[in-house]
């Protein structure tokens, strides 16, 4: 009896769909080598296995309508790989443990784009976003899916120069034209007051207001130095997580376990910036 008919006969008794496989096996009867299965969820997945795990280069197919083709470590996302998404969106980058993170590019349903760097499914480092409908498009640093620290908005005959926090510009920085000179100038956050009746843990609505103090040639002022491009917290983090890669416990699951474990994340896509 095929290792197929065995399925079949155990989902039979059981009454609990279990999926299919059809592939390459090991002498431990794990799936291993080139193989094709539908999954209890009834997920798909064509691709490579290594000891019972997705391991490789691979398609899945989630029965949303979702697809993810790329490199798979252990049953996760891990290397370079494209996520299409359903609202029509795509991710096409690196991905860490099933997460987004390195260099990508993710194309969003509203014809928006982002190119850069990620960290744990967000956009974090250095990064461009281009903006589909104006043409406009923010250069510069990312913390955590928001503009944080020095960037530029470019528009089509001018482009603001300074420093932002949380997606607004803030403090010190400058207007650039296409005329041949810059005005000078501060931007000024302030948190609006709640409406009465309005639900007390709503993010405060933030109001940015450019204070102008002068207009003068072209010069370097606010201009980025090496030191603005860099995440400092970035930095700190791998100095203190040097050494220790070698420390951390494998999680393995037992090879002896045929059923192909569902993956989470067909629904979930990045919104595009406001």
């Amino acid at each position: 009896m095929s290792d197929y008919e065995e399925e079949e006969e155990l989902e039979e008794e059981s009454g609990v769909y279990i999926g299919e496989y059809e592939g390459e096996r090991n002498e431990e009867k794990e799936r291993h080598g080139y193989g094709k299965a539908v999954l209890p969820n009834r997920d798909s997945y064509e691709g490579y296995y290594q000891h019972g795990k997705r391991h490789g280069q691979g398609t899945y197919k989630f029965k949303n309508g979702c697809r993810y083709i790329g490199e798979y470590v252990k049953n996760k996302k891990h290397g370079q790989g494209t996520f299409f998404y359903l609202d029509g969106s795509k991710y096409e980058g690196s991905w860490v443990d099933d997460l987004r993170e390195g260099y990508g590019v993710y194309h969003y349903s509203n014809g928006d784009r982002y190119e850069g760097e990620w960290k744990q499914d967000l956009r974090h480092g250095q990064g461009s976003y281009f903006y589909a409908e104006t043409g406009s498009k923010y250069v510069g640093l990312w913390k955590k899916g928001k503009m944080t620290g020095h960037g530029e908005i470019i528009h089509k005959n001018h482009k603001f120069v300074g420093k932002f926090k949380e997606n607004y510009p803030r403090g010190n920085g400058k207007y650039v034209f296409d005329l041949g000179c810059e005005q000078i100038g501060e931007y000024l956050t302030s948190a609006q007051p709640l409406e009465d009746g309005a639900d007390e843990d709503a993010p405060p609505v933030i109001t940015s207001k450019w204070i102008a103090e002068k207009t003068q040639q072209l010069s370097n002022m606010f201009e980025p130095s090496p030191e603005d491009l860099i995440d400092k917290d970035d930095d700190k983090s791998s100095e203190s997580n040097a050494g220790n890669d070698g420390n951390q416990d494998d999680n393995t699951e037992n090879g002896n376990n045929d059923n192909d474990v569902s993956e989470d994340r067909g629904d979930e896509q990045n919104e595009a910036e406001d």
